[in-house]
């Protein structure tokens, strides 16, 4: 599967490098956060590389919802679950927990079907910023702090209601924002297709910090920034 290539398995733990961390937020989420990048100073592996990492090892059941508790950093051994048999915890030998995954229903372990919905989901999740999250703070009359941007990943949840299928496409239903204070928590709520007929939906959870009154300028040069920094990597690539 394409996701092994992301990942290192010796004596039944997992664990990422930079590169291979890098690389996958970058080539098949288009995710571009700067704490992904190989080189950064508080660099962490992508939190949708540990869900599409839980779909490459233990397959896909019907309900799923994954929450993340720990940065994981390059070189940390994780013991990941074999199957989605109950609920489990990804945790280090120290038993410190990363991730949690709850999981019931039935269960798949096509190869076809867990590809097609990791490259569906996590598309989509890279895509949250600028485009979704910078819309949704214009809505709300707020934004992140520019000098320490914080939005952390908090949870996610999947219902697939057919497992029979191979091709999964996603597709964004509704966006919201609650705010308390200089605390934000955007909810991103998806269906999921497949040949044009919905088999699920989800939701993908997020906690902004530092919140400010909204500056349209200043929002603006942070997309257009990002932006030109995704377009300079696929330039060298």
């Amino acid at each position: 599967m394409f996701v092994e290539k992301f990942f290192n398995l010796a004596d039944g733990k997992i664990s990422y490098t930079r590169k291979q961390a890098s690389e996958f937020a970058k080539q098949v989420a288009d995710d571009f956060n700067p704490l992904h990048d190989e080189d950064a100073k508080r660099f962490c592996v992508p939190g949708d590389l540990l869900f599409a990492t839980t779909l490459a090892t233990a397959g896909i059941s019907q309900n799923m919802r994954f929450t993340f508790s720990g940065m994981v950093t390059d070189g940390i051994a994780l013991h990941f679950p074999g199957n989605l048999d109950a609920d489990a915890d990804i945790c280090d030998d120290k038993e410190k927990t990363y991730m949690s995954v709850s999981a019931s229903g039935e269960q798949s372990t096509s190869s076809t079907l867990i590809e097609s919905l990791i490259r569906a989901y996590v598309g989509f999740s890279g895509h949250t910023f600028p485009h979704i999250l910078c819309d949704l703070m214009a809505k709300n009359d707020v934004m992140i702090n520019p000098a320490r941007p914080m939005i952390m990943y908090e949870s996610m949840a999947l219902t697939l209601d057919d497992l029979s299928v191979t091709d999964v496409s996603l597709e964004l239903a509704e966006t919201t924002l609650s705010i308390d204070g200089k605390r934000g928590n955007a909810c991103l709520r998806f269906n999921l297709f497949s040949n044009g007929k919905q088999i699920g939906q989800g939701e993908k959870h997020m906690v902004l910090s530092g919140l400010r009154p909204y500056c349209g300028e200043t929002i603006s040069k942070i997309s257009e920034d990002y932006i030109a920094m995704k377009a300079s990597y696929h330039k060298a690539a």
